[in-house]
């Protein structure tokens, strides 16, 4: 909703006469806006973090490569818009206040074909959904 107000503000700024006094005013109700969507999710992700931070005593995070996503796919803006790094950060240092730890997994970490009741690897497709492992763990890929 905020980003649809900032949108509309905007728009109305780009039709006023650069310099005179309607403009001015318009300008600052767009700095006001930008300063309550990035309030806003700076508070979404503090909550967020600490919610994580007090309920697991270690956290694990894909490291992920937030513009080159934002490229491949077709939604580029919502990528950037969820402030992954800041995320990242927040979480990290309360994590490390609490005596908690972060472990950050590298993308190409092959999670999915290792075994996480005994460690051992198997080659599977992409297209087999359900991991079964010789120990008798039989679990959803995802």
């Amino acid at each position: 909703q905020a980003l649809d107000k900032l949108a509309k503000a905007q728009r109305i700024l780009s039709r006023r006469k650069k310099g005179s006094a309607r403009w001015e005013k318009q300008r600052l109700k767009v700095a006001k806006l930008h300063e309550k969507t990035a309030n806003q999710r700076r508070n979404f992700l503090h909550h967020k973090s600490k919610e994580l931070a007090t309920t697991y005593d270690a956290v694990i995070i894909e490291d992920l490569d937030m513009k080159g996503m934002s490229q491949a796919l077709n939604f580029g803006k919502s990528v950037h818009d969820n402030g992954w790094g800041m995320f990242t950060t927040f979480l990290e240092y309360k994590l490390k206040e609490q005596g908690k730890q972060l472990v950050k997994i590298d993308k190409w970490f092959p999670s999915t074909k290792k075994c996480s009741c005994c460690g051992k690897e198997q080659e599977i497709a992409l297209s087999e959904r359900i991991y079964k492992c010789s120990c008798g763990l039989v679990l959803d890929r995802d």
